[in-house]
């Protein structure tokens, strides 16, 4: 029987921003940009959230809610240098650690109580460690599954520890909304409740035949994750073992409206450049891209285009995605954009000879371009026609260089 940890940082963005400004502490901050911005929060803190502010809301919302709150920009770089820190200390205390995002980890310490003690023992040790050498809390659960471990470490919050012991799992998940479980979002919520479904317990008394005759193939997941079980989509892969990502995308909201097609241009450019630089940081090559276009309205139009190549170089990338926006554009103005590189493969495909040099000197001179951005941030090179589009990635993304996930050798 397996023992999985999943260490979530307790706002991690807060945090980290409170130990450069102490001051800080204790009030309501949102983390992601100014309030008159159309971005949205990347993290909150525990005060803020007393107002019903959380991430990925409106910033303009959050104001709403809370207009004394302090807002700041967010420092990425920092984020990521604490990640990169917590990382250590998860991979110095078991070998097999995935990196779920940026302030988030699983660990398999099965058969490490010689080592570390037993599960509760354990977890406190890590949670002390994590404290010691970052001076940030974090939330650890313990269970025999990831599911159950994430649905702990969120129940522990904030700054705690929660065990929940072997045959328990589903009395322990029975009364918590169907909502907790990972990957149901507000649509296979509401069609649970459609079925009666509101509990996880609901959930665990049906039979598979009617939720797969009801949603199919993750009807059956779903019957296994009430179960306490890691069945199908977000835990396929022992811990340590996944191939990465399935695809990789950035998108840009506008401050305002635009119809200028410079402004779109370089706009697309730089999310294309943003993308480049994460499947080189991966070590993976893009077959299909897709772009994300939408409108003053909120209608939303996406286009996919598969290539006769795989690919990790940014021209090509710019190429095809400004295509994909001049055959589709309507002309009106745009709100946001997207840029969505997936079908990823690790090992190229073959190329023309004159193709396969022309990447070979691309491949040299971005390697020179990521290595600048490593050291100077990511905004410090980029293409000519990527310079008007300059803008920061939004900090609650996840970043290239994620720690456990690099894969430079592969590019």
């Amino acid at each position: 029987m397996k023992t999985i940890f999943h260490v979530d940082m307790d706002a991690f963005f807060v945090s980290v921003e409170e130990l450069f400004d102490p001051s800080l502490k204790g009030k309501p901050v949102v983390v992601g940009g100014r309030p008159d911005q159309r971005g949205v929060v990347s993290a909150a803190s525990y005060a803020a959230r007393k107002f019903g502010i959380h991430s990925a809301m409106p910033l303009r919302t959050a104001y709403k809610l809370c207009p004394h709150a302090i807002f700041v920009e967010g420092r990425r770089e920092r984020y990521i240098e604490y990640s990169h820190k917590v990382f250590d200390i998860l991979n110095s205390f078991s070998p097999l650690v995935e990196m779920a995002s940026i302030d988030e980890a699983y660990l398999d310490v099965t058969g490490a109580e010689r080592l570390h003690g037993p599960p509760m023992q354990a977890a406190h040790k890590l949670h002390e460690m994590i404290r010691g050498a970052t001076k940030l809390n974090c939330s650890i659960g313990v269970a025999t599954s990831r599911l159950v471990a994430k649905i702990c470490s969120d129940q522990a919050k904030p700054n705690g520890v929660l065990w929940i012991l072997p045959s328990m799992e589903a009395r322990f998940l029975a009364p918590l909304d169907v909502r907790k479980i990972p990957g149901v979002g507000k649509v296979t919520e509401q069609a649970l409740h459609a079925c009666g479904i509101h509990k996880i317990g609901d959930l665990a008394a049906l039979d598979e035949p009617f939720l797969e005759s009801r949603f199919g193939k993750w009807g059956l997941a779903l019957a296994g994750k009430a179960q306490g079980l890691d069945a199908g989509g977000w835990f396929d892969a022992e811990i340590g073992a996944g191939d990465g990502a399935k695809s990789i995308s950035h998108e840009h909201t506008y401050l305002e409206d635009t119809a200028e097609p410079a402004t779109l241009e370089a706009t697309l450019a730089k999310l294309s450049e943003m993308v480049a630089s994460r499947l080189r940081e991966s070590g993976f090559h893009a077959r299909t891209l897709q772009l994300k276009l939408r409108y003053k309205d909120f209608s939303t139009i996406t286009r996919a285009h598969t290539l006769d190549h795989a690919t990790q170089i940014d021209i090509d990338l710019i190429e095809h995605t400004r295509k994909l926006f001049h055959t589709n554009w309507n002309g009106k103005p745009v709100r946001l954009l997207g840029v969505n590189a997936s079908n990823l493969e690790r090992a190229e495909g073959q190329l023309p000879l004159l193709d396969g040099d022309r990447q070979e000197r691309w491949k040299k001179a971005l390697s020179a371009v990521d290595r600048m951005r490593d050291r100077f941030g990511s905004g410090s090179v980029s293409l000519a026609s990527a310079m008007d589009g300059g803008f920061r990635e939004r900090v609650h993304e996840s970043p290239a260089n994620l720690p456990g996930r690099n894969s430079k050798s592969g590019s």
